[in-house]
């Protein structure tokens, strides 16, 4: 009977707002990248996405492309603010028509991080620094829609479903930890919701956790696990909205479904678990982390897998590999160490035993600043191999909210673009790092100094075409060659360096040679057994053949770096 009443209610939920229809399914596109070798004839590979091996584009929606002038301003959204601190115009069809022209898949890119975009404050908040509008995402006011500036829920199904058509996945950045701050326009919730005090003071767990990140940042009660209303302000918005049936109806379906009390963290799941049940999202980057509950963490970990697993089945003909939901957490301050866990003075989390697949590693930046490649590289290797095999960190040069980033006055372009793509991990590119953008911004202050608009008037100039060429080459050569990110190194030579990465699972394997700071002109290469006899390699950098003899290559190269791996 139970069965009955829940199929009657979805029945009854179709004819309400209409099911989606299978008319708008694609056709399967096959796991297939097209490598060019010396002759210029395209050669195929059939090749595994692997998370841990992925290069990762990281783009603020509004600071990247603006697709569509039209909704550039909306929401009365007309203050004057400091110096990027309001929208700028960037939009989801912005990114979609980067994926359409190839930008990404020239880049090496297999998948796409861009910040949220449910809907957020309407009203701007005084910070100090001027008026702020909530152009960055992790503002929300409603869970359930997508912000007019940044485009529309039909933009986000189209992005998701262009993106997979590229072979390029989804993380979607999701929060919660907090609202957007309270303003007139957009009234706190109430107290069985959100604390607004105290301030987190960071002394211990407690004070990390059940605290507010700043001043008038209302702090999601994440760690209640009774029946709460819904917060009458959100219930009379969805009711002008004309969608309050439609919401309430969803939510008892859930609710049902999933035997889930209805606490606020578990509302917030159904609401972000839902992008994934409709739309195929392929991750989650996880905000804020150390500052919700980790049980949390493994309830929305749980959810969102059964909400890919769903999407899967009633879309086999979009689906892209058998990898499940994929998480990434942003845990402030962890760093590849060797450990698992991050220590709050009084308590001890690892979070990687709580839903996580993937966290930031905010180390990158120090390690390779210091070390030279040898170091940076057989480091990561063995920890990725051992404490943490299973399981990747993400590396970055550069983000939105980290003042101290590898390079930030952009003197070491071409190192920064070897050492982040060549490092074992996931590498994420922030936009602009592959054309330099700049992350010094006059009058500007805080962290809008690193989000300016993409510099796309930068490729007009040859040094930075060159520039975004050696992005693209070492991108490549990585998305098509898992054992970069995912597999073994090993130096073979110290000088000139060279080394061999290799990656072996199931009945898939991938072995590389890298050459870096090698002489120009002329240049001899050990494969030291990686290669046999008689092997024909393509320097992917130069794209020159060569045959391994004596367990060596020789070729012709004005480059000082060499990609080796076989000729299909």
């Amino acid at each position: 009977m139970k069965n009955f009443i829940k199929i009657t209610t979805i029945m009854l939920l179709c004819l309400v707002v209409g099911c989606k229809s299978n008319s708008e399914k694609k056709e399967k596109t096959p796991q297939k990248t097209v490598i060019e070798n010396s002759t210029e004839t395209p050669s195929i590979k059939e090749i595994p996405f692997i998370w841990e091996a992925a290069n990762v584009y990281f783009l603020l929606t509004d600071r990247f492309n603006n697709g569509d002038t039209s909704n550039d301003q909306v929401l009365n959204r007309t203050k004057e603010t400091g110096t990027l601190r309001g929208f700028e115009g960037g939009d989801l069809k912005g990114i979609i028509q980067k994926i359409e022209d190839g930008y990404f898949t020239k880049l090496g890119v297999n998948a796409i991080w861009f910040n949220p975009v449910v809907e957020q404050i309407h009203e701007s908040v005084d910070e100090g620094t001027g008026n702020t509008y909530a152009f960055h995402g992790y503002w929300a006011k409603d869970w359930t829609k997508i912000d007019p500036n940044f485009g529309t829920y039909k933009d986000l199904k189209h992005l998701v479903d262009i993106a997979h058509k590229n072979d390029i996945r989804i993380l979607m950045d999701v929060v919660m930890n907090h609202t957007g701050p309270a303003t007139k326009k957009d009234p706190v919730w109430p107290d069985t919701w959100v604390r607004t005090s105290p301030q987190c003071t960071y002394k211990d767990y407690e004070t990390a956790v059940r605290c507010t990140l700043v001043e008038n940042l209302p702090d999601i009660k994440t760690e209640n696990n009774e029946d709460v209303e819904l917060p009458q302000v959100l219930l009379d918005k969805w009711k002008a909205e004309g969608r309050l049936e439609i919401e309430l109806a969803e939510l008892d379906i859930f609710f049902t479904k999933t035997g889930l009390k209805r606490s606020p963290k578990n509302y917030i799941v159904k609401w972000l678990t839902d992008y994934v049940r409709e739309l195929g999202i392929d991750g989650y980057r996880v905000d804020t982390v150390k500052h919700v509950e980790e049980e949390a963490w493994s309830v929305l970990a749980k959810h969102a897998k059964i909400a890919f697993a769903e999407w899967k089945s009633k879309n086999p003909d979009k689906v892209l590999d058998g990898n499940e939901f994929y998480i990434l957490g942003e845990l402030y301050g962890y760093g590849i160490d060797g450990k698992r866990y991050y220590d709050f003075g009084d308590r001890k989390v690892d979070y990687y035993a709580y839903g996580f697949d993937n966290l930031i590693n905010f180390q990158f930046k120090h390690d390779a600043a210091k070390n030279d490649y040898e170091k940076l590289f057989s480091k990561y290797s063995k920890i990725l191999g051992t404490n943490l095999k299973g399981k990747s960190v993400m590396n970055y040069i550069s983000s939105h909210d980290d003042g101290d980033p590898f390079d930030k006055e952009r003197t070491r372009l071409y190192e920064s673009a070897t050492k982040l793509l060549l490092t074992p991990g996931i590498s994420q590119i922030y936009y602009g790092d592959e054309t330099a953008r700049p992350l010094i911004i006059e009058d500007t202050e805080g962290d809008a100094t690193l989000r300016s608009y993409m510099n796309w008037e930068a490729l007009e100039k040859e040094e930075f075409k060159t520039l975004l060429t050696h992005w693209q080459k070492l991108g490549t050569f990585r998305k098509n060659h898992p054992a970069i990110g995912a597999g073994n190194h090993k130096m073979i030579s110290k000088s000139p360096y060279v080394f061999s990465r290799k990656y072996k699972k199931e009945d898939f394997s991938d072995e590389v040679i890298v050459g870096l700071d090698l002489p120009k002109g002329q240049k001899t290469i050990k494969v030291n057994a990686v290669f046999g006899e008689g092997t024909i390699l393509v320097d992917h950098y130069s794209n020159t053949e060569t045959i391994v003899e004596n367990n060596q290559v020789s070729f012709n190269s004005d480059l000082d770096i060499a990609l080796l791996a076989p000729k299909n």
